[in-house]
């Protein structure tokens, strides 16, 4: 499974990367710009706002399905081939989406938007690693890690600049042309055969239903929570089926063979539990502005802003500093900031100015975008090539994964308390969850060499 130079000829290596990142672009935004749309949407389309849920729900359940399974198909049919396919579906899907006239057509096309989705981010890692040569291969992988750190934190303000001069289907329509520019491109990416074997169709099912079970019983955990508590049980023996059926596989689909690397496997833990911090903190703060600090919503956006504004400018530094020093220390100190500017957001008495709160925002974006791309780095390089589809797979998936605990505990949290003090003690909660992220990572230190 080796092209026959080290990576693609000067200058086509350079625009099969260019290809990717945008195709990366495009996915990241588009499970980040739906939530802004939301109110837009259930005026449209008549329909009410807790059902609208689902326009998210469907595209993150479905990129939850698809990313272990065509990690694998990547690796078995190869990466180009099962990258363009989700590429196609992910752009047929937008149009879907763009046209939908009710909610459960549009609902349906984000759950297929999110296959394709799914596929490209398993596999845009993999085609990465195998179109620049070996000496590239950090760099590249951290402006990959960096672009999807910024694209998840200006997804919001992107999708905002959209709704103020364009109706909602515009922030699918938009998909279309550049989808179609990638395929069309298509050709630049290295054509790699893959590694015949045999997928295991009752463990492919054995994932799908862990995932399913797993997302509808966070869905309802927290109004029915013996249903929720049930459908998670199953979830968990589900995987342990999965795991069973393929012990003897020397390529699962759930990669138990990176996870045993140390290095891997910490990546993985300290991501999701980064990523539970980051989506406690990003629901809890409008919250936090509307109902403790008496924020009209408009002003509650501004304030929210310098988050992803500082994360977007520390990314590209981070990925600098990757190469130079030990991502442990990176992503232990990315934590640490992370855990700070949140425990500064939640604690800080009210105050209508709300300076304690911007600073402490502000190091909280520092300290994700400090975590993020050396994080995303470690995880990728610490993987062996063949396999990459499995690795960027698993990079995704942990990333969604935090994502729901983060949404599952703020449930609770709301559940469980008024509201007016439930959106501090989930700031408090998302703090823990980032200095365990930096603790986490600091183990990793002996099992790194620098660059």
């Amino acid at each position: 499974m080796s092209l026959s130079h080290d990576g693609l000829p000067s200058p086509r290596r350079y625009l099969a990367v260019g290809v990717l990142l945008m195709t990366l672009v495009l996915v990241v935004l588009d499970g980040a710009i739906a939530n802004v749309a939301l109110p837009s949407i259930a005026a449209s389309l008549g329909a009410n706002a807790s059902d609208t849920v689902w326009v998210v729900s469907s595209y993150q359940l479905a990129v939850l399905v698809a990313l272990l399974p065509c990690g694998a198909l990547g690796e078995i049919h190869g990466p180009r081939r099962v990258f363009l396919i989700g590429v196609a579906l992910f752009t047929v899907a937008s149009a879907a989406c763009a046209f939908a006239g009710n909610l459960p057509i549009l609902m349906a096309a984000r759950f297929a938007q999110g296959l394709g989705a799914g596929a490209i981010m398993a596999l845009a890692t993999m085609n990465l690693r195998f179109a620049v040569p070996q000496r590239l291969l950090g760099t590249i992988i951290g402006v990959n890690a960096m672009t999807i750190a910024i694209s998840a934190a200006a997804g919001p303000g992107i999708a905002g600049a959209i709704l103020s001069v364009a109706s909602w289907p515009w922030l699918f329509a938009v998909n279309i042309p550049l989808g179609a520019i990638v395929l069309l491109c298509g050709g630049l990416l290295g054509h790699l055969q893959g590694v015949k074997r045999q997928l295991n169709v009752t463990a492919l099912l054995a994932n799908t239903l862990m995932f399913i079970l797993f997302f509808s019983g966070a869905e309802r955990i927290a109004s029915a929570p013996i249903s929720g508590s049930l459908l998670i049980g199953c979830s968990i023996l589900s995987l342990i089926a999965l795991l069973r059926l393929e012990r003897n596989n020397t390529a699962p689909i759930v990669p138990t063979d990176l996870l045993a690397a140390p290095a891997f496997r910490v990546a993985v833990i300290a991501s999701v539990a980064c990523f539970t911090g980051q989506m406690l903190g990003y629901v809890a703060l409008p919250f936090y502005l509307q109902h403790s600090l008496h924020m009209s919503p408009v002003l509650a956006g501004l304030y929210m802003m310098p988050w992803p504004a500082a994360t977007i400018i520390m990314a590209p530094i981070s990925g600098r500093l990757a190469g130079r020093v030990k991502t442990a220390w990176l992503c232990a100190a990315g934590g640490a900031l992370l855990a700070t500017g949140l425990l500064i957001a939640g604690l800080c008495p009210p105050d209508p100015r709300a300076i304690g709160f911007l600073v402490g925002t502000i190091i909280a974006g520092v300290g994700f975008g400090l975590f993020q791309t050396p994080n995303n780095r470690i995880l990728l390089l610490s993987a062996p090539k063949a396999r990459s589809g499995a690795a960027g797979a698993m990079q995704g998936t942990a990333r969604l994964l935090g994502q729901t605990f983060g949404a599952i505990s703020m449930s609770i949290i709301f559940e469980t308390m008024p509201q007016t003090g439930a959106p501090s003690v989930a700031l408090v909660l998302a703090g823990i969850c980032a200095a365990v992220s930096g603790g986490v990572s600091l183990s990793r230190a002996r099992y790194e060499v620098v660059g």
